[in-house]
């Protein structure tokens, strides 16, 4: 099992590249979660500013 985490005698390069691959993983899932809450924050706020259905004359509504 030593030899296993010991990678041939390349292990700080080969368990950096681990940890470098889960650390931007970890920054690219926080990245989309933020712009996802912008976006529909964003398309909340616009759809609050238009008038009620019945105003634009929505079909359906007879």
């Amino acid at each position: 099992m030593t030899e296993f985490f010991a990678m041939g005698g390349y292990a700080w390069y080969v368990w950096m590249s681990y940890g470098a691959f889960a650390l931007a993983i970890i920054v690219e899932i926080a990245g989309v979660r933020a712009r996802r809450k912008r976006a529909f924050d964003e398309l909340r706020m616009s759809v609050d500013h238009l008038p009620p259905a019945s105003m634009l004359g929505a079909r359906g509504h007879r």
